[in-house]
C-alpha cells in the first residue's frame, strides 16, 4: 500500500518529535503493509515554516536511517499545505513541494472556519495545472454547511483524501459519519493515515480499509484508494488516465461505475440515510 499523508519526519511539526519515534512509526507502517510513505509535514506560515529544501534534507536523513536499520520503507516528498493565499506562489517558486515532484499536492483547508473563496482557489490551482488533494474533509468542522462545495471541487478536478482512522471512528462520531457519507456518495479518491506518532495517530491503513470495504461492499474500489491512485500520483499520471471514484466516473459516463452503483445494494442513498440518521 501507499500512504500519501504522514507526519513522520522528526521535529518539523506536531508529528514525530524524535528519530526513535520516526523509526517506530516506519516499522508499524511496514508491518501494516505500507511500502511507500509520503513525508508531509505541515506548511503553515507563522506556525510551521517548512519548505522544500528543509523537507528534502530531513527525508534524506531519515531514509538513510531506515536503510541502515533494514526497514523496507520508501519515503517520498510532500507537505500538508495549509490553504492560504501564498500557496500558489510557493508552488511556482519551488518552496512548497508537491507529492514526489508531481502535479499533485496535499491541500489542508482550515479546520474551524470556512475558507473564503474556496472554489475560486481550487479553480486557480487547476488552471495552473496543479491537482490539489484536499486533506481530511470529513474532519473539518464546517463540512456540514459546505458539503456540496467539496463535491463541486471534486467534480472540477480536485481530489479528496479521507483519514483511515476517521472511518473506524477514531476521530469521533461526526468524522466517521462524514467519511461514510463521502465514501457512499462515491467521491473519495484516497485513504491515508495522517499519522502523527505511534500511539494516538499511528501509520495504520488496514483497519480503515477493512471498514471501508465493509461499508461499500467493493474491495476493488477501496484498494484503488491506497494502491492505484496513490501510485498514479507518484508517477505524475494525468488525472484523465486514472480510474475515478464512482460518482465522478458516473458523471463521465463510465459504465463500470454505473454497474457498481446499480448492482451493489449497499451503495444506496436510502440505506446511507438510515445508516447515519436512522
Amino acid at each position: 500500500m501507499i500512504d500519501l499523508h504522514s507526519h513522520i519526519l522528526p521535529g518539523l511539526c506536531d508529528g514525530s518529535q524524535n528519530l526513535e519515534t520516526s523509526l517506530a512509526m516506519a516499522r508499524m507502517a511496514v508491518a501494516d503493509g505500507t511500502t511507500h510513505l509520503a513525508c508531509t509535514p505541515h506548511i503553515y506560515p507563522g506556525l510551521y515554516n517548512n519548505n522544500q529544501p528543509g523537507i528534502a534534507s530531513a527525508i534524506d536523513s531519515l531514509q538513510i536511517e531506515l536503510n541502515q536499520q533494514g526497514i523496507p520503507l520508501t519515503l517520498v516528498m510532500g507537505a500538508d499545505v495549509h490553504m492560504v493565499p501564498e500557496v500558489m506562489r510557493g508552488l511556482k517558486d519551488g518552496m512548497i513541494p508537491t507529492l514526489n515532484q508531481s502535479r499533485y499536492f496535499l491541500l489542508e483547508p482550515s479546520h474551524h472556519v470556512p475558507v473564503s473563496g474556496f472554489i475560486d482557489q481550487i479553480e486557480n490551482f487547476l488552471n495552473a495545472d496543479y491537482v490539489p488533494v484536499i486533506t481530511h474533509p470529513e474532519r473539518l468542522r464546517w463540512l456540514g454547511d459546505k458539503y456540496e462545495e467539496f463535491l463541486l471541487a471534486a467534480r472540477m478536478g480536485a481530489w479528496l483524501q479521507i483519514t483511515a482512522g476517521a472511518i473506524t471512528g477514531h476521530f469521533g462520531r461526526t468524522a466517521r459519519q462524514f467519511s461514510e457519507r463521502l465514501l457512499l456518495d462515491g467521491y473519495v479518491h484516497i485513504i491515508a493515515s495522517d499519522a502523527h506518532g505511534t500511539d494516538r495517530r499511528p501509520p495504520i491503513l488496514s483497519a480503515g480499509i477493512q471498514a471501508a470495504i465493509q461499508l461499500l461492499g467493493d474491495e476493488t474500489e477501496v484498494m484503488r484508494m491506497v494502491q492505484e491512485r496513490p501510485k498514479a500520483i507518484l508517477d505524475n499520471a494525468s488525472p484523465d488516465t486514472v480510474s475515478l471514484p464512482p460518482a465522478l466516473a458516473l458523471s463521465a459516463g463510465h459504465e463500470l461505475a454505473a454497474s457498481h452503483f446499480h448492482k451493489n445494494p449497499t451503495v444506496n442513498k436510502k440505506n446511507w440515510f438510515n445508516r447515519l440518521f436512522g
